[in-house]
């Protein structure tokens, strides 16, 4: 299969069942789906959608952990033109409820898993008028059954560029999620450009949760390339370890933290001498991590940077990159350079001007990956993509002959004393220490400089750290004003599915009662 002749989600499915319809196109906790299998089992939900007044453009929601029945559904919409939605299992019956109205989605596929929360939202959903459970259910059908009531037989719609394929959710990390509506032409552009290095022999390892671009997305592309998904429910550093030497696994997308994880757990005896790339990105990685990440895998290593809103990928630092002790070993801060197709500028946020390389400012990406906009949403999708193609991304970089460095989001900029403090540089410093095993700096009131960092750190055990000791290290290696004032230690940092701080929720107790969160 050639991923650049795929011109929708669809094509993967249709063009994989022609071409090769007894090879595997997943294995799943020891389940082996052919790629027959799977075009059957499309079809089938294709027709189940229809018997239920499904038709182009509706909304469909899927909540659960990574399962087979999420790529039935997606080609199953992609047949028939509707969307897939997928739900962050991880969120509060309210806030899954609310994702649902919001897509107002028809009919949900829910697994038994989820039964309670089922139940606490379910006389909340406003538009949903078929629930089907993966599993059994006292009321509501089971998804086999529902499936399976049903003819393989189907002929699917001719799609459409300009067709949303798949409907993502932004991580909320402000404000209520957002709906990103991501087309066909979106997922081509991608297709077309990312180099990947995946074809019919790729054994590809899909962890992420299927609700973030990371996970489907990444599974999607390498399905496109005729590959072999390697996917697990959900995320266990030992399990996944022994899944690699089993299936021979030669892919994987992982986030900075899989990869501490991996470092935490024995791998001893383990082998890993499968794989070939290892992609990584969406939060900020230590050099520290890096390096020994690549020399227990031994493979090639490649950043990346996107968002949802980009359908993924729009930078890449490439494996000749990855140079830690060599000439090149100032390139492993960085994000990478934009890939094919994909225009990258750096903006004064207040005046609009493009900033010279070596500024910090917002990060504007123009790219035929850019969503259509979020759905229902246009005083939304005008502040992020106020014209010319061009999408605002609320991260805040620069950039250095082509490369792009990510400071932060723009949002968790901490104003102290009228200078502008970055925490994810403040935190990578941090990073340094021995004692700290992981770290999040947030602003917080002060009434001399405006705000000033606070570090929650979670100390290293028996490591015997203290505030004192690692406000001096900070000094050593920062400016003054960009220094912490205070540590706290605890017990946990909370992290989005993307391995993402939830800032917000770190900073809300120290800005309690306050009109505004800045000072």
């Amino acid at each position: 299969m050639d991923i650049r002749e795929i011109t929708g989600v669809a094509d993967i499915i249709l063009t994989g069942a022609a071409e090769k319809p007894d090879a595997e196109i997943l294995v799943f906790e020891g389940r082996r789906i052919t790629w027959a299998e799977m075009r059957e089992r499309a079809a089938r939900v294709a027709n189940a959608l229809t018997a239920d007044g499904i038709g182009p453009r509706d909304r469909v929601a899927y909540l659960d952990k990574n399962g087979v029945e999420y790529f039935e559904l997606a080609f199953g919409c992609s047949f028939i033109k509707a969307v897939a939605v997928a739900v962050n299992w991880r969120l509060a019956p309210p806030e899954m409820s609310y994702i649902i109205n919001d897509a107002e989605a028809t009919v949900l596929v829910i697994h038994e898993e989820f039964a309670g929360q089922l139940a606490a939202f379910e006389a909340d959903l406003t538009h949903t008028t078929r629930i089907v459970v993966i599993g059994s259910h006292d009321t509501h059908v089971s998804y086999d059954e529902w499936r399976d009531a049903q003819s393989s037989a189907c002929d699917p719609l001719p799609p459409a560029g300009d067709d949303v394929s798949m409907q993502l959710y932004t991580s909320g990390t402000t404000g209520l999620p957002k709906g990103a509506q991501l087309t066909n032409d979106n997922f081509r552009a991608l297709f077309s450009v990312v180099e990947w290095q995946m074809d019919a022999d790729t054994r590809n390892m899909a962890v992420m949760p299927l609700f973030h671009i990371a996970g489907s997305g990444w599974a999607l592309f390498g399905m496109g390339s005729g590959a072999t998904t390697i996917m697990t429910r959900e995320f266990d550093p030992v399990a996944a370890l022994k899944l690699i030497e089993d299936e021979k696994v030669t892919h994987a997308i992982f986030v900075p933290a899989i990869l501490q994880f991996f470092l935490m757990v024995p791998s001893d005896g383990i082998d890993l001498t499968s794989m070939e790339l290892i992609v990584y990105g969406a939060s900020p990685i230590t050099q520290d991590v890096l390096v020994k990440s690549m020399e227990q895998f031994g493979c090639e290593y490649m950043q990346v940077y996107g968002l949802t809103e980009t359908t993924g990928v729009v930078t890449q630092l490439d494996p000749a990159d990855h140079d830690p002790g060599g000439p090149r070993e100032n390139l492993l801060r960085s994000a990478g350079k934009p890939v094919g197709g994909v225009e990258v500028r750096i903006v004064d946020s207040d005046t609009g001007d493009e900033l010279p390389d070596g500024e910090v400012g917002e990060v504007w990406i123009r790219t035929a990956q850019n969503m259509l906009g979020y759905w229902n949403m246009p005083e939304e999708t005008a502040k992020s993509m106020p014209g010319d193609g061009w999408f605002l991304s609320g991260d805040a970089a620069y950039m250095q002959d082509g490369y792009l460095y990510i400071h932060d989001r723009v949002k968790d900029m901490i104003i102290s004393g009228g200078e502008n403090v970055y925490p994810a540089e403040v935190e990578n410093a941090l990073m340094g220490h021995e004692g700290i095993a992981d770290v999040a700096v947030i602003g917080v009131p002060d009434d001399k400089w405006g705000e000033v960092g606070k570090a929650l750190v979670i100390p290293v055990p028996d490591s015997g750290v203290t505030e004192g000791g690692i406000l001096a290290f900070a000094r050593e290696r920062l400016a003054g004003f960009k220094c912490p004032k205070s540590v706290d230690f605890v017990e946990a940092i909370p992290r989005n599915p993307s391995g993402k701080i939830l800032k917000r929720e770190l900073r809300d107790p120290f800005w309690e009662g306050r009109e505004r969160r800045v000072n």
